[in-house]
């Protein structure tokens, strides 16, 4: 394992000290995988004051202090170094009661989450895996340090960041672990939303069907809104998976981004609730896209979401049943309405909500090639889409005599009558138009 220079600099100046010092946790999985890590933590037989005493020329951030961790700002970064410690138990599910410090390697790995981030490096001592971790990625296990119980009652968001791990490198949690991932899903509940929504926002772009099908008791503990679309049966020749199988479809099928994936999480949480059957049997799902939107607006409030977020999102939702013309004036005014990347968002969503049925209609074709196609040569003849893009501005209309909210509304209604094709966006014309509907309802 090769360490940046930076991360080297501060493990040997520990080691040059008298202390033993590893590169531990996600650096050494990432490098036993053959991926590129992203940063680089050390831990440590020295003890917090040691630690600052060795790097006493160096800025550090100590706010992790009393729990043994010190910050030293390196050109790389920051380079969090902590000492060797074990912990308490864990009343809150996230905090320990207490922490000692401990003289080897193995007791601070003895603590953490999963084999695979159990594994500590040094140039100087070696390779450290008292638990198997490269043996488990090499057989792609995904298995909790010791008592897997012990582990999530610790700290709950444990269950998810094993949802994530499993997602992003295809392991599959060994028996025990998998129960107890399951069974301890409950406490999900007790941690704070954000914490909840962050981890989620990293999960959703990793998902797969097959991911969302297996940790179903996981995830729908974590958004308990999915929990009612589990086996619900559509009763539809429309669709060939109860809903949340076809959720799970929809989430793969999107675009890898947190908007869309949130988007397409949440999309059918209406369908339970709408759920009526006609005297044929048949399902139907009246009014879901708007109460799936309110559903998802509750959800994502409560998981304290940012707003920004939260609004896109269920924008898309509330439009995913919006039928969407393969003609260039119909997509001219909903990129009016939703903007360029609104618009892309809404068509993946709606591709992989009819893929996701499951089911190929009679002589149903696909007109989402098309629909790209059309925005493409929209976006080469830079259309007009705003008011900001007519080719006249407010201070040519003041010019014609046009004065407060006569103003807005003659710059709106050029606007609507370009986006309709039916006047050109060029100064002339648009002056044109002004000059004839002054005075009237242009």
């Amino acid at each position: 394992m090769k360490l940046p220079d930076y991360a080297r600099s501060c493990l040997d100046a520990l080691e040059t000290a008298g202390f033993a010092a590893y590169a531990v946790g996600g650096c050494v999985r990432d490098t036993c995988l053959g991926l590129e890590p992203k940063d680089f933590d050390l831990c440590t037989a020295a003890l917090p004051e040691q630690i600052c005493r060795v790097f006493a020329g160096e800025r550090l951030v100590l706010a992790g202090q009393k729990h043994g961790t010190v910050g030293v700002v390196t050109q790389g970064g920051v380079v969090e170094i902590t000492t060797f410690r074990t912990e308490g138990g864990y009343r809150d599910h996230r905090h320990p009661d207490w922490v000692r410090f401990v003289p080897e390697v193995e007791g601070d790995l003895a603590r953490r989450d999963f084999t695979i981030n159990a594994m500590a490096y040094s140039p100087h001592r070696g390779f450290a895996d008292p638990f198997g971790g490269r043996q488990d990625l090499h057989r792609k296990v995904l298995r909790a340090v010791g008592d897997p119980e012990r582990r999530f009652r610790e700290d709950a968001l444990r269950i998810l960041r094993g949802v994530r791990f499993a997602a992003a490198y295809g392991l599959t949690p060994e028996p025990a672990t998998l129960e107890a991932m399951t069974a301890q899903a409950c406490l999900l509940e007790d941690l704070a939303r954000e914490r909840v929504f962050a981890e989620l926002s990293k999960l959703l772009p990793l998902l797969t069907t097959a991911d969302m099908l297996r940790f179903a008791p996981v995830l729908t503990a974590a958004v308990p809104e999915l929990k009612p679309m589990v086996g619900f049966d559509q009763h539809s020749p429309h669709h060939a998976y109860d809903v949340y199988t076809h959720t799970a479809h929809v989430v793969e099928g999107v675009a890898p981004t947190p908007e869309v994936r949130w988007a397409a999480l949440l999309h059918d949480t209406g369908k339970v609730p709408s759920f009526t059957r006609d005297l044929t049997g048949r399902g139907h799902f009246y009014g879901h896209a708007a109460l799936s939107a309110r559903i998802a607006d509750q959800a994502l409030g409560r998981l304290k979401a940012p707003a920004a977020l939260r609004q896109r999102v269920c924008a898309l939702i509330a439009n995913h049943m919006t039928r969407l013309e393969p003609e260039k004036k119909a997509l001219r005014r909903q990129l009016s309405r939703l903007g360029w990347e609104g618009l892309e968002d809404l068509i993946s969503l709606q591709e992989a909500d009819m893929k996701g049925k499951g089911v190929l209609e009679p002589g149903q074709t696909d007109p989402f090639p098309t629909l790209r196609a059309l925005l493409e040569q929209l976006r080469r003849e830079d259309a007009c889409l705003k008011v900001k893009d007519l080719d006249i501005n407010g201070h040519d209309l003041m010019a014609l005599g046009y004065e407060g909210p006569a103003l807005g509304r003659c710059l709106e209604r050029l606007l609507e009558l370009v986006l309709d094709e039916q006047l050109p966006n060029t100064r002339p014309a648009l002056l044109e138009a002004a000059r004839r509907g002054k005075g009237e309802a242009i």
